[in-house]
């Protein structure tokens, strides 16, 4: 087992930061927990937090210093606290210095080098991962990180007891950093080498008390079948995946629930002990419907905007975006034998994509709403809708929203809401802007047409406030 000199390392990771510029100075972070009703996150001082997450799997072994700094820096421009990163996509991984992260390819033995060199052009693998850690915390962000990616495990590449060494080395190595998620597992079922991930679940658990730690599992399946009573699951993710409808067909699976994601959220929401739920992997912006196949039609915006409004209507804390450049950082040097699922765009210009830039709306709105009231409502709606008709509604104490994906009528149980008179607007998931309505009595069933007709992807959300 590896043997860890505690306060050397924190002291290096606070102090020291041979690869991070010496100007830059601490912020002050806040960490994150569950919310007293536990169906949301918020910071230890109480606030709301809204998980904006997007993707960004192969920072580690992809991006120099200069580049991670491009990335967070776009990010948190466009409302994003949250990366969701791989620390080691193989046991073989290097950075983009030519460091390895592992002594022969062994999760026991981290490969630390030489932690005093002082080259600014260089960095060890883990020294460019403390240099993400506080160049994060610098942004807002919090690192959602994967210890080692599911793929790694179930070929039979990490043992129970490396596996305790390497979480170990990890808890003692990061528990200071104020901005750290835990992300067990990686893209594969629970089941697949369960008691390796219930020995990083726990090991992290008891060693770093200062993290939330959740699972994330493969397509069209929940962190909720396999861990949900596990004591060291502090929230649930899901991964409502790249199918379409009419290629979610597998009979091996459970949930044939095709695009419907909000069903994730639905089932995760009734389970005891009460655990929030995200979906922490859903349709990427510019892959291909099914993932495979690179002449299938691609996801787009409206794709997006649609899996981010139903799930989090549904009673989800928050969403990860993706982005099929953006997730493997594509870059100049590869080719089509490195480039995963038909990627053509460089992640420099990917980041600029039309659902890259939407996901902060949805953000703005529901922190300019009350937050820790907010359920998912279905009955305010007389018809839920089927399929990309499906509407879906929350409300908070004072208000209702409701997200239609194809405009049309919203037809509204509007008695379900108390007050006696309601204000109304439209609010725009494409830029933000709202269309006051003005106002209407609280009597019965009241229709509410969309602006622009019925058509797919002219998606709105109605907005009922009481006065």
């Amino acid at each position: 087992m590896i043997k860890v000199n505690t306060c050397a390392i924190l002291f290096a990771f606070l102090c020291m930061f041979a690869c991070s510029d010496k100007q830059q100075k601490d912020v002050p972070f806040q960490r994150l927990k569950v919310s007293d009703n536990e169906r949301f996150i918020m910071t230890e001082d109480g606030k709301p937090f809204f998980w904006l997450g997007d993707t960004g799997w192969l920072l580690f072994s992809k991006l120099t210093k200069k580049e991670i700094d491009q990335y967070f820096e776009d990010r948190q421009k466009k409302g994003y606290n949250v990366i969701q990163v791989m620390l080691l996509h193989t046991l073989t991984a290097k950075n983009a210095y030519g460091s390895s992260a592992l002594e022969e390819g062994d999760i026991s033995k981290p490969l630390l080098g030489d932690t005093t060199q002082q080259d600014s052009t260089q960095c060890t693998y883990w020294q460019l991962v403390d240099y993400a850690v506080k160049k994060a915390a610098e942004k807002d962000i919090y690192l959602a990180l994967v210890p080692i990616w599911g793929t790694n495990v179930k070929e039979g590449g990490v043992t129970t007891e490396q596996a305790k060494a390497y979480a170990s080395f990890l808890a003692n190595r990061y528990t200071s950093a104020p901005n750290i998620i835990w992300l067990n597992g990686g893209d594969l079922k629970g089941s697949d080498s369960i008691q390796v991930w219930k020995t990083i679940g726990n090991t992290l658990n008891q060693l770093d008390s200062n993290h939330l730690i959740t699972f994330h599992p493969r397509g069209r399946t929940t962190s909720s079948e396999w861990f949900h009573k596990e004591p060291w699951l502090d929230f649930n993710m899901f991964q409502s995946g790249h199918r379409r409808y009419d290629q979610d067909t597998s009979a091996n699976e459970t949930n044939h629930y095709g695009e419907d994601n909000w069903r994730f959220v639905q089932g995760d929401y009734q389970l005891k002990p009460t655990k929030p739920t995200i979906d922490g992997e859903p349709s990427y912006e510019g892959i291909p419907q099914g993932l495979h196949d690179p002449k299938e039609p691609r996801w787009t915006d409206k794709d997006v905007r649609r899996y981010a409004y139903w799930s989090v209507f549904s009673g989800a804390f928050g969403f990860t975006y993706g982005d099929n450049s953006v997730m493997q950082f594509l870059n100049e040097s590869d080719n089509d034998s490195t480039a995963a699922y038909g990627a053509t765009e460089l992640w420099q210009q990917a980041i600029d994509h039309p659902g890259a830039r939407q996901m902060q709306y949805l953000k703005e709105l529901m922190l300019s709403k009350s937050f820790f009231d907010r359920i998912p409502d279905q009955s305010l709606l007389v018809d839920n809708g089927k399929g990309y008709d499906y509407k879906a509604a929350t409300r908070g104490k004072d208000y209702a929203l409701i997200y239609t994906y194809n405009g049309g009528t919203i037809k509204v149980n509007i008695n379900k809401l108390s007050a006696n008179k309601l204000k109304v607007s439209w609010f725009d998931p494409r830029n933000g802007e709202y269309t006051p309505m003005g106002e209407v009595s609280n009597e019965g069933i009241q229709a509410f047409e969309a602006p622009g007709g019925e058509q797919e992807g002219n998606d709105w959300v109605l907005v009922l406030e009481t006065i």
